[in-house]
């Protein structure tokens, strides 16, 4: 397959590639390949759902770089001292950082409270009702995307600066990319729009009304903006010669700590990323309807792939792999 074969498959699949808007691949620190389909553009942006949580660890990493975090063991509760915890709940005060980095942070009730969550003024003080419960501390994987959102108040808290300032300030601009703004509505109908509209986005990132950033996902980016922070986790944090993130943040954000479940793909999980083989030096930040940054340190490729939204479809490690890489140049 070549790459005008690549762009016809694309165009005329009606499974689970129909939806993809936008591929781009950057190799040897130049771009290889740049297609898009639906009418985007290579500028456009896309609602990259839960990719926004490997945005996020980077973002983790740079603060405790700076030293604003001391580390990823230091305790979320560190950062809320004017928060009331509830009567009773004792295993808050056990939860760090690292915990919420690698989905191992407890949470009351069986499921995410979004209606609570989501119809509330400061999202991130609405979640940390959420977090803790009586089972303690056990180490288990619980995916939760508005876990994540408790990340964007630490890093607000120990930085004294917005989520989304310290974003633009010391990832975006540093690698040349778009500065993000605030979406700024965050109605009940305008979170289903933002969700389900397939047209091409601002380069935003979705807040809640106090002006805090959506951790969990949210985040709009290219494909291009994606194959660039690829391309900045496959130099070690560093890109164009420009150090952005230390190494050795990055090195222990795609070390695996948990080997998930067959939900997950027996994948294994870093810092918000995933490793998708033992054996193998490839890692994705993944988000739903095949959002995706692909790493592969193996081939010295990186890979980003949007697509608006489309159910049941989670990852595109396989179809990168299969059909994408064999076109490049």
């Amino acid at each position: 397959m070549n790459k005008e074969q690549l762009h016809k498959y694309i165009e005329t699949n009606t499974g689970n590639e129909s939806n993809v808007c936008q591929i781009y691949a950057i190799k040897g620190g130049k771009a290889v390949y740049d297609d898009c389909w639906h009418g985007y553009k290579t500028a456009d942006a896309v609602n990259v759902n839960s990719v926004t949580k490997g945005v996020m660890a980077l973002l983790a990493g740079i603060a405790i770089d700076k030293g604003f975090i001391k580390s990823v063991d230091e305790k979320v509760m560190d950062f809320f001292p004017n928060y009331v915890v509830k009567r009773g709940e004792k295993t808050i005060y056990d939860v760090t950082v690292k915990h919420l980095l690698t989905m191992t942070a407890p949470y009351k009730g069986k499921s995410e409270p979004w209606k609570k969550v989501c119809t509330s003024e400061d999202w991130t003080l609405s979640v940390l009702d959420y977090l803790g419960g009586r089972g303690g501390i056990t180490g288990e994987f619980r995916y939760a995307t508005l876990g994540i959102q408790i990340l964007a108040g630490v890093i607000e808290r120990a930085t004294g600066d917005r989520c989304l300032d310290f974003a633009n300030r010391f990832l975006f601009t540093p690698l040349g990319l778009s500065e993000r703004v605030a979406h700024g509505d965050s109605s009940k109908e305008d979170q289903f729009d933002y969700f389900m509209n397939k047209n091409p986005r601002k380069y935003e990132w979705y807040t809640d009304p106090q002006g805090a950033v959506t951790a969990g996902w949210g985040l709009c980016m290219s494909a291009r903006d994606m194959a660039v922070i690829g391309a900045l986790v496959l130099g070690g944090g560093e890109y164009e010669g420009r150090r952005v993130v230390s190494r050795e943040y990055l090195d222990d954000m795609l070390t695996p700590h948990l080997k998930l479940g067959e939900r997950f793909g027996f994948m294994n999980y870093g810092y918000l990323w995933y490793k998708p083989y033992d054996d193998r030096e490839v890692y994705a930040a993944i988000g739903d309807s095949g959002n995706i940054i692909y790493v592969n340190r193996e081939k010295g490729v990186s890979v980003g792939m949007t697509g608006t939204f489309k159910a049941r479809i989670f990852d595109r490690v396989e179809f990168i792999e299969k059909k994408v890489l064999s076109v490049l140049n």
